[in-house]
């Protein structure tokens, strides 16, 4: 029996992870459940299945959650410092990142202190500050267990094989709403045209970000600190079928890849049963799917984020917070429909442009460095990015 400490329990992740606890109730228990603001659904969570402690990161919302689990007996902690105090119990076996932005950063480190292994989830985490994440993982010899798809399927045609061994990581990619849609009317498309993924079912700014293609950019950065390789040794595929989730080259030319339905509860029930693999309990691939695999270059000069990001890898230091801090800020204002869809690169050129990066960056210079970005992304006019 592993006991699971998830943090951003209310979100995409958070929810399928919980159907993996349920569908294994012999295997897994909820030691924490962790929220930033969604407090009826941590509520429910919590009466459902009963963990040893909750955490609500917006402490506005404190009374309400109080209110609703009178009578529980389950202890309740809040604000940023509640989530750490969660992140760090002793108790749990794995710990589930899947809080959304650059918030599920601090909870991994004081996780990590802790010694704990982590199922990741959240990208940010390495985008932002991956050589603080991967060093303490390595001193603390803590396991880092990709959630993501195409680093679930990275790190599983990696076991078993010598180190030395990876030549090019090959990152597959849906491609989005918007792989066919001409470059003249991309400036037309709204929020609501966003979000309808043509694959997969996920929160609303991971889809804002794969309609961009700078999801695909995170998962470059992501890989770059999970695998430890230079941004230069991976290349991204767009594969709109989405059953092929990620391949690896090895030096004597054999690629190796990884399939399956397009379904995030394999992944996430990977990451919790490793090393054992545990019975298929959700949908199986069928071969009629794999008739007809393609591959096609992503088309970098109309979804400029893929490149903005192979850059900000190339650079490093404090230039993937910049990237990242103006991607969510832009990414909210085009949610609440005070940009347009070309805006979202536009607005993290602009910041990069602006930005000198700080080499081996401190937590500080991260934490200044997202400032920074996040008042300048929220600042920009609406139309730079043309239309």
């Amino acid at each position: 029996m592993k006991t699971v400490s998830l943090l951003g329990s209310t979100g995409s992740i958070g929810t399928q992870t919980l159907d993996v606890v349920e569908a294994f109730p012999d295997r897994f228990r909820v030691g924490v459940l962790a929220a930033n603001r969604s407090w009826e659904a941590l509520a429910r969570q919590a009466l459902k299945f009963r963990p040893d402690v909750v955490a609500l990161g917006d402490p506005q919302f404190l009374p309400d959650l109080r209110q609703a689990l009178i009578g529980s007996g389950i202890p309740i902690e809040a604000g940023e410092e509640g989530v750490l105090a969660v992140a760090s119990r002793p108790e749990p076996d794995v710990v589930v990142s899947a809080l959304v932005g650059v918030a599920g950063l601090k909870p991994t480190l004081a996780a990590l202190q802790a010694g704990k292994p982590i199922a990741l989830a959240n990208k940010e985490t390495l985008v932002v500050g991956g050589e603080l994440v991967t060093g303490l993982a390595r001193q603390k010899n803590c396991p880092l267990l990709p959630v993501d798809s195409e680093h679930s399927a990275i790190f599983q045609c990696l076991q078993g094989q010598p180190a030395g061994s990876l030549q090019r990581i090959l990152l597959t990619a849906s491609g989005g709403p918007f792989r066919l849609l001409p470059r003249e009317e991309l400036g037309a498309v709204t929020a609501e045209q966003a979000l309808r993924h043509p694959t997969w079912s996920m929160g609303a700014k991971i889809t804002i970000d794969s309609a961009t293609l700078m999801n695909k950019g995170f998962e470059v950065l992501e890989a770059v600190h999970l695998f430890d390789v230079p941004a230069d040794r991976i290349e991204v595929w767009v594969h709109p079928q989405s059953v092929i989730h990620s391949m690896v080259e090895f030096v004597d030319g054999s690629v190796l890849a990884q399939m399956g339905p397009p379904d995030m509860r394999t992944p996430i029930q990977y990451a919790l049963g490793w090393p054992e693999r545990l019975p298929r309990t959700w949908s199986a691939l069928g071969l009629e799917a794999c008739r007809h695999l393609t591959f096609e270059e992503p088309r970098t000069a109309d979804f400029p984020c893929l490149s903005y990001a192979f850059e900000a890898g190339r650079i490093q230091g404090t230039m993937p917070a910049v990237l990242n801090a103006a991607n969510e800020v832009a990414v909210a204002r085009f949610l609440k429909h005070e940009i347009g869809f070309l805006d979202l690169p536009a607005t993290i050129r602009a910041c990069m442009d602006a930005h000198r990066a700080v080499s081996n960056p401190s937590l500080e210079d991260l934490e200044a460095a997202d400032q920074e970005a996040r008042e300048r992304a929220g600042s920009l006019p609406a139309g730079i990015g043309g239309g």
